[in-house]
């Protein structure tokens, strides 16, 4: 099922999309990958959501990818004695400690010690969000006395930011360990790790999903951020979650952080979603607002691989509604010539190997002839990765013949995704990359294409071939397409 646009659009599932026939409709309209948050619902939940969308997927004929979000460390104060907890005003002091005693207006529990163990005197501890703002003003391993920056409501179990430092935590809990194992055993595409900090994180998980699934890091920490090469460099693709970097870095610095990550994940080649509030007002309106419009168009504009909707497709009133406007932004963007100069002036040259000389020739050879589609074998999805990372002017199709290799490509900027029997030897290569044009792109023997492929087949990385051919009925049945 071809899309007329090119950057992909994420769903996360939920109570408002849960059945066979919406998440039917949530890719009929537009959605590419189902999010299934692993913050919310049962194991039993999730694995019917799974079995759901790959029921979809196997009606439809074409691969979706599937992305499981891990809950990562959650950091949150204790209870209050007062249900509806306490003020804090401006210039109070206010205690965080380990004593389990309900809070009141001078101090409550924070039961973490390893926040403990990394504060500073100095050092901003944000609670509820950021509405609430505390300087630590004196610390020990038990307690830290800290001035009311920002005052507001405090109640049970809000959470906790600590921007300031980086912590002695594992991205993954023991939750976290047993949530990866449980869907890496289902067969999911894409691991995302939540509060990632540093390289090691990344290790850890890719370590216990042993090549079940994709690694994707999520940006959310200014830790994360002062790392980013390490961590982009040891991941598969990248989120920037841009609603906990929000909160523990000024609001005006997430824009240029945004664009920054983005430009650097498509020279790495490797994909990146924009997510968190793309269109959070459609949580309970049919329309989305112009600001929001504007941020879903300007990710477009920033060559994002992907776009996310969370709330709104998983609990929010119109899921479909939310999906159909991501899908016609990024239709208006793409048809606008101001997109492809910007995304051709933010190429990156990149030539360190034979395939990114192979696939920048095959779009300098598209935008030069009249060429109907670059179609690439990809045995573990580099291939297709750096074909994507060039930004063509025209289709890419990408061909593999393992399924989850086609699903995890899902992901990727650009890519028509189509699995086929094995390949051998790049005469069959030719003659599967023409069916695959005339199946997905209505191509007739007058058009051309151009295949890339990488000989020994079967090889991951191995592209050293390009070919012009033509798309001409003959070479379907023949034996030998010379």
């Amino acid at each position: 099922m071809r899309r007329h646009r090119n950057v992909k659009i994420v769903a996360t599932l939920g109570p408002a999309s849960n059945s066979y026939e919406m998440i039917r409709k949530l890719f009929e309209a537009g959605a590419d990958v189902f999010r299934l948050n692993m913050s919310h619902g049962s194991h039993d939940e999730i694995r019917v959501r799974h079995e759901t969308i790959r029921k979809v997927e196997a009606d439809l004929g074409t691969p979706i990818s599937i992305l499981a979000d891990l809950q990562g460390p959650k950091l949150r104060v204790g209870v209050f004695a007062e249900d509806g907890g306490v003020e804090l005003v401006p210039g109070a002091d206010f205690r965080l400690d380990l004593d389990s005693t309900p809070g009141d207006i001078d101090r409550v529990q924070l039961p973490h010690k390893e926040i403990f163990d990394a504060l500073e005197p100095g050092a901003s501890l944000l609670v509820n969000d950021g509405k609430i703002r505390l300087k630590v003003k004196d610390c020990g391993a038990d307690f830290a006395n800290c001035e009311v920056v920002v005052g507001g409501q405090i109640s049970n179990r809000k959470g906790v930011n600590v921007p300031d430092v980086v912590l002695p935590l594992a991205a993954l809990s023991d939750k976290d360990r047993k949530d990866l194992e449980f869907v890496c055993e289902l067969g999911v595409d894409w691991l995302a790790l939540s509060f990632v900090q540093r390289k090691a994180d990344v290790d850890e998980a890719r370590a216990l999903a042993k090549g079940r699934a994709a690694i994707l890091s999520k940006i959310e920490k200014p830790s994360a951020v002062k790392s980013f090469d390490e961590i982009l460099e040891a991941s598969d693709g990248i989120m920037v979650a841009r609603g906990d970097l929000g909160v523990e870095l000024p609001v005006q610095n997430v824009p240029p952080i945004q664009k920054r990550l983005v430009r650097q994940c498509r020279a790495a080649a490797k994909p990146v979603i924009v997510a968190t509030q793309m269109l959070e007002s459609m949580i309970e309106s049919p329309m989305p607002t112009r600001a929001e419009v504007s941020d879903v168009a300007t990710a477009i504009y920033e060559g994002a691989d992907a776009i996310m909707l969370s709330a709104e497709s998983a609990a929010g009133s119109y899921p479909i509604e939310a999906v159909t406007t991501m899908d016609n932004v990024a239709g208006e963007v793409e048809s606008d010539p101001t997109y492809t100069q910007i995304i051709e002036s933010s190429r990156a040259a990149v030539r360190h190997s034979v395939a990114d000389g192979i696939v920048a020739a095959a779009r300098e050879i598209a935008e030069t002839t009249n060429v109907k589609a670059i179609c690439c074998f990809s045995q573990s999805g580099t291939t297709a990765s750096l074909v994507s990372r060039e930004r063509p002017r025209v289709p890419i199709i990408a061909l593999t013949s393992e399924e989850r290799t086609a699903r995890r490509m899902c992901l990727s900027w650009g890519t028509i995704n189509v699995v086929v029997g094995p390949v051998d030897r790049f005469k069959s290569a030719v003659i599967a990359a023409v069916r695959a044009a005339r199946a997905e792109l209505n191509a007739s023997d007058s058009d051309m294409i151009i295949v890339t492929a990488g000989v020994p087949f079967n090889t991951p990385g191995s592209t050293n071939i390009l070919r012009v051919a033509p798309c001409e009925e003959r070479l379907i049945y023949s034996a030998d397409p010379e």
